[in-house]
Parts: structure tokens; C-alpha cells; sequence
């Protein structure tokens, strides 16, 4: 089992604020917390056991996928040593067509 570091991309950061903030509003600010607690352990976990998911090449090459809970998308690519978070897409976003734009 390799070690990767796990390095999350300026945009995965800014989905995991609005991904706060969206659930913040709709429920309540400790109920985002734990949630985003839950996603940041789960991404973590990416540094032991990186190799899971879909590889995506159709979407673009190096990509890889895995669903948190049925209700989140993670993107993510792999390099030796590093595990690298590109998004997080919640609920019913179109993550196919956002990442190939990018």
C-alpha cells in the first residue's frame, strides 16, 4: 500500500466553503460542521488508500471519481506521492461537464 500525501485544489477548497454555507442555510451551522467533518475524514483517508473510484479518462485523462455518502462526487487524480482533490460536487451537479471545461 503506497502513502500519498492528500493535497486539496483551490477549487475543492471553495466547494467544501459552499458546501458549508449551503447546508449552514438549509439546516444549521454544528450540522454543516460534523457533515464537513465526515467529507474531510473520509478525503484523509485518501492518503493510505488512494487507488478506489473510477478512473474517467472519458471525462479527462487521469481523472478519477468516487461518490461520499450518495450525495457527493469527489474528482481526484493520483501522481506518485500525491493524491490531489480537484472538486467535490454535491447533490445532482452536472460534475461531468464541469470537469471537462476545466
Amino acid at each position: 500500500m503506497k502513502r500519498r500525501s492528500v493535497v486539496l485544489s483551490p477549487q475543492a477548497e471553495g466547494d467544501l466553503i459552499a458546501l458549508y454555507d449551503h447546508i449552514a442555510q438549509a439546516a444549521s451551522p454544528a450540522i454543516a460542521a460534523a457533515y464537513l467533518a465526515r467529507v474531510e475524514a473520509y478525503v484523509r483517508g485518501f492518503e493510505l488508500s488512494a487507488e478506489r473510484g473510477t478512473q474517467r479518462d472519458d471525462i479527462r485523462p487521469g481523472i478519477r471519481t468516487v461518490g461520499f455518502e450518495r450525495r457527493i462526487t469527489i474528482a481526484f487524480t493520483l501522481a506518485d506521492t500525491v493524491a490531489t482533490i480537484l472538486r467535490l460536487f454535491y447533490g445532482g451537479q452536472d460534475w461531468a461537464s464541469a470537469l471537462q471545461g476545466e
